[in-house]
């Protein structure tokens, strides 16, 4: 076969062809910025060379700077080259739940949704809220983030476990510690051209009226959506529609996406069971702790990584245990 046979073989199947382009394009992308890093390295051992001949300490003060910027860049594409999942440059969708401690597990719960919307906008990806089912009380009884951007899935399959937090419960008169948990689940959007087979016979469908904090929570017709797949027992709600037809669909992508890391996640299960090995990372095992009082400390409990700045944790700042996680999953 010739070039250009080959050339013309090659774009007779078009949507292999665009996969094919805009893998290259990530590609190139990818060696620019790490060309791109490399001269600002470069350039940046110059100045430290000059800076040292002059003994300038404000000049000093100033690359001690640029070099923290340089070691958060040189960082992010470690972290970057760790994503190669077949899933890790997905979009995602992100469902919390509360579990036991009462009214403050539906709080705690409500803290994460803040907590991982946080730290996807600080990655730069766009996030809408699916579903936010408020508690009467206070929190969440339940809430699902749809994250789109390069990298979302793999970076916040970290966060997928139940997350334990001890505090001084602002809801206790007494103002006694309690332990919250609440789970967090994350799956990846599944493009159309995945074929997951959804009969009509297996889903149950409800509709009801949105509710919750106002504005777009707010409608005045059964719009909202809930979709039962019954052989799984998979729920997803969608109500950030107005259309019934528009939750309906929303909701369907939710379902599908689920149903494909369920299955996804009984084959990691079953190859785990051959290699006894591996570390158990399975649903229902605690991932995180956060504690606030008496002391104040985040530890994940399966890397061991570990910081006292709890505020800045849930305030989004999650890069440390997320690196963490993924450098133990590559070495696992």
């Amino acid at each position: 076969m010739n070039a250009r046979s080959a050339t013309e073989g090659f774009w007779q199947d078009n949507e292999a062809a665009q996969a094919v382009l805009k893998e290259r394009s990530r590609l190139e992308g990818v060696v620019d910025a790490i060309e791109r890093l490399t001269r600002e390295v470069a350039a940046f051992g110059e100045s430290v060379t000059v800076a040292e001949e002059l003994a300038d300490e404000s000049l000093g003060a100033e690359l001690e700077e640029q070099g923290r910027e340089l070691a958060g860049k040189i960082e992010e594409i470690e972290t970057a080259r760790l994503l190669s999942g077949p899933h890790d440059r997905a979009n995602a969708y992100v469902q919390f739940s509360p579990g036991a401690g009462g009214i403050d597990s539906a709080d705690w719960a409500e803290m994460l949704v803040r907590m991982i919307a946080r730290y996807a906008e600080r990655k730069g990806f766009a996030v809408t809220e699916v579903d936010f089912q408020e508690n009467d009380e206070a929190g969440i009884k339940t809430a699902t983030l749809h994250v789109v951007g390069e990298l979302a899935f793999g970076l916040l399959k970290s966060e997928r476990g139940i997350h334990r937090l001890v505090r001084i419960s602002p809801f206790d008169a007494a103002a006694r510690r309690h332990t919250a948990f609440a789970a967090v689940d994350v799956v990846p959007e599944i493009d159309d051209d995945v074929d997951i087979e959804v009969r009509d016979d297996d889903l149950r469908v409800d509709t009801y009226r949105a509710g919750g904090k106002g504005g777009q929570h707010v409608n005045k017709t059964d719009s909202a959506v809930r979709l039962t797949h019954l052989p799984t027992g998979i729920v997803v709600q969608c109500q950030n529609e107005r259309s019934q037809h528009k939750n309906r669909t929303q909701a369907m992508r939710v379902l599908k996406s689920r149903l494909y890391e369920a299955e996804m996640e009984k084959r990691r299960q079953a190859a785990e069971q051959r290699n006894q090995s591996k570390k158990d990372i399975a649903w229902g095992s605690q991932i995180r702790s956060y504690v606030l009082a008496p002391y104040r400390l985040v530890k994940d409990t399966r890397t061991g990584e570990e910081t006292g700045n709890v505020d800045a944790v849930l305030d989004g700042d999650l890069d440390r245990f997320v690196r963490a996680y993924l450098l133990a999953t590559a070495e696992g």
